[in-house]
């Protein structure tokens, strides 16, 4: 039964791309620059006899063909950049280049997606169709590198049907997966604002404009954008998390710098709210006296998983781990580039549980604790290879 044979590399494996998994999270490289990522990505390949190229500078694309490979398409997705962060971890493969790290994970999606590579082309004679392997650079700066990929072909020559991706989840304990269908992950917009006047003495303000007051009543008056415009039933964020002007008690600034993100979970509601961001921004300060520069950069859309795929996989994981050990994941207003592929073609974007309480493995993504139970790998590996064969 292919299950089971695939659940016995996954085991049989497991140490190796454990292995894997270290040498990822000791060589970490920021966005764009994956430049020995992705060598060592090619190496592996190159090893097993799969077939790649090279795109988008950094990105690595695999192909396996199993038996009638144009049955059916299936595209397997995996990240590679790390995060400008310093690890504090006290691990024997700890990052060795200093103030970069894999607080994210990716070396854990890097790692199942070559171990499921591993396992697929090992029995590509016992499933059918064709399985196309994405190493996509980038994922954590704009413009992302999944849209990179996609301007560059990554979704031709072969289309595929679908695509899967996975990524760890710290609040989700080892052993067990999570999937939703539908809208899981928010889109992600940068706000850059900049007010203006001439500046003057803080005991004089009637001659001027002042900035660090326009800038005070915008804040607030974009929260009001968000809470008496949207449907209160579609999540959204917006929240401005630097304000930078002034450097003294006696002087009005005569520039003052907002910078912000807002999350949307509803494509059409997000670009109308971009307008109405604009709107509000730009009539208040000019109508109190100062001028404004804004720019919003679009950035990453939703996430937006397909039923019929999510489902399917969902089915297919809970034959793999029992039902018992596969739970509904909860909506996210993090962002995610694997959004540009769902905007594309049918998409299954699910969680890889790493928590592990009793070992301490309790800290979330994005900070210079973050580790996972390892034993994750097995499981994350064998799952790709699994969803990769028969969904």
């Amino acid at each position: 039964m292919l299950q089971e044979k695939i659940k016995g590399l996954a085991r049989q494996y497991a140490d190796e791309f454990i292995h894997v998994r270290h040498h990822l999270h000791a060589h970490p490289e920021l966005s764009y620059k994956e430049f020995e990522t992705a060598k060592f990505v090619q190496s592996k390949l190159k090893e097993l006899g799969v077939p790649y190229e090279v795109m988008a500078n950094t990105g690595v694309v695999g192909l396996i063909k199993g038996k009638n490979p144009a049955k059916r398409i299936i595209a397997l997705r995996a990240d590679m950049d790390a995060l400008p962060i310093n690890e504090e971890n006290e691990v024997s493969y700890r990052s060795q280049n200093t103030g970069v790290m894999h607080a994210c994970g990716h070396d854990v999606h890097t790692t199942c997606l070559l171990g499921a590579t591993k396992i697929l082309n090992e029995l590509k004679e016992e499933w059918e169709g064709t399985i196309k392997l994405i190493f996509q650079p980038g994922e954590e700066k704009n413009p992302g590198g999944a849209s990179l990929m996609i301007r560059e072909g990554v979704l031709q020559n072969p289309q595929p049907q679908g695509i899967i991706g996975l990524h760890v989840h710290p609040g989700l304990d080892y052993g067990k997966l999570s999937f939703r269908k539908g809208r899981v992950m928010a889109s992600a917009d940068e706000i850059y604002i900049t007010i203006r006047s001439k500046g003057g003495h803080a005991a004089a303000p009637h001659l001027t404009a002042d900035t660090i007051l326009i800038a005070s009543h915008l804040i607030v008056a974009l929260q009001q954008v968000i809470s008496r415009n949207k449907n209160p039933l579609s999540p959204s964020v917006l929240s401005i998390c630097s304000f930078q002007g002034g450097h003294t008690t006696n002087v009005i600034p005569s520039e003052v710098k907002l910078m912000g993100t807002f999350r949307a979970m509803d494509e059409e509601w997000r670009f109308r709210a971009h307008e109405l961001i604009r709107k509000q921004a730009v009539g208040l300060v000019e109508s109190m006296g100062a001028e404004i520069d804004l720019h919003i950069d679009v950035g990453y859309p939703t996430v937006d998983n397909d039923d019929t795929l999510t489902a399917k996989a969902w089915q297919q994981a809970e034959a793999y781990m029992g039902k018992e050990h596969v739970e509904e994941t909860e909506v996210r207003m993090g962002a995610e580039d694997f959004g540009y592929y769902t905007q594309q073609i049918p998409g299954c974007f699910y969680r890889l549980g790493v928590r592990n309480e009793e070992q301490g493995i309790i800290h979330q993504v994005h900070t210079p604790k973050f580790n996972i139970d390892e034993r994750a790998i097995e499981t994350g590996m064998g799952m790709m290879a699994w969803l990769g064969a028969s969904v």
